[in-house]
């Protein structure tokens, strides 16, 4: 997979894969949350292509200490035939700064790609979530 940063030129195809990996729900503004990912830590969105065609995708951040993946979008994980190229990017990129852990945020419901980072030994943190909209 040629991985490289997320260009603007590649805006549609980006929410298109989300839209194939159910990474969009009504309540997410797909294009606002790249313009506000594009305004803070561009350097760590990023994109996988194989061939010609877009097949994953990351919002990667680092706060110090551990790093997030957000709209981690594979196709190739969703066909049951990837490797997690893209999060083992995510993984280099945070460690590479000094990050000692990596936190995925998944669906609950997503079942099968819980299953398959369950298999490479993603745990789930004894922690519950919180969250609050700001506008």
């Amino acid at each position: 997979m040629n991985i490289r940063k997320f260009k603007e030129s590649g805006r549609c195809e980006v929410i298109a894969l989300w839209e194939r990996c159910k990474l969009v729900r009504p309540q997410n503004d797909t294009d606002r949350d790249i313009d506000l990912k594009v305004s803070f830590q561009s350097e760590m969105f990023f994109v996988g292509f194989e061939y010609d065609s877009l097949v994953a995708a990351v919002m990667a951040d680092y706060e110090g200490r551990r790093g997030g993946g957000n709209y981690l979008a594979d196709d190739l994980i969703v066909q049951h035939s990837g490797n997690g190229v893209m999060k083992s990017h995510a993984e280099g990129i945070l460690k590479n700064l000094g990050g000692v852990k990596l936190n995925l945020q998944m669906r609950s419901i997503n079942s099968v790609v819980l299953g398959i980072y369950d298999s490479i030994c993603y745990i789930k943190d004894d922690r519950a979530p919180l969250g609050r909209h700001l506008s």
